[in-house]
């Protein structure tokens, strides 16, 4: 299991590339990868975003997103699984947010990804805030799942 936040932008297919290659340790044992890569998107709520700053709690952020990937590990059985997720200045087309998870089967492959996307959007500790022609806007709200 892999969890990081970054400031910086990263090659979402790269990094799965490279933690298959590096960190998986039973590739025998995979039989299913499920991927969700989230990109900023240039328009929201009808208005234009430029930009966006996405802010966060370092110790209380890292602590969050281990703790929903240890419960996912516990939950169904997954060989492996690797939560990139970005802070600080984004642009539109950017991934914001990388969830692999390796197991036997896509089943518990496609939950556990989910349960970890969800628990993201909807609970863990993350601030956006949307540069506008107009200005700027905190986002009081996600996208439904």
């Amino acid at each position: 299991m892999r969890v990081e936040i970054r400031e910086s932008g990263f090659d979402p297919w790269l990094e799965i590339s490279s933690h298959e290659q590096e960190r998986l340790t039973e590739p025998s044992r995979v039989g299913a990868a499920a991927v969700f890569v989230g990109t900023m998107r240039d328009v929201n709520e009808g208005d234009v975003v430029s930009g966006m700053t996405l802010e966060h709690y370092p110790q209380m952020t890292e602590r969050h997103l281990r703790g929903i990937c240890e419960r996912a590990m516990q939950q169904w059985d997954i060989a492996d699984l690797l939560l990139l997720h970005r802070v600080g200045e984004i642009r539109p087309g950017e991934a914001i947010v990388l969830v692999a998870v390796w197991s036997g089967h896509r089943a518990e492959a496609y939950a556990a990804n989910r349960f970890i996307m969800e628990d993201l959007k909807s609970k863990a500790p993350f601030w956006k805030k949307e540069q506008l022609a107009s200005g700027a806007r905190w986002v009081t709200r996600n996208t439904p799942g």
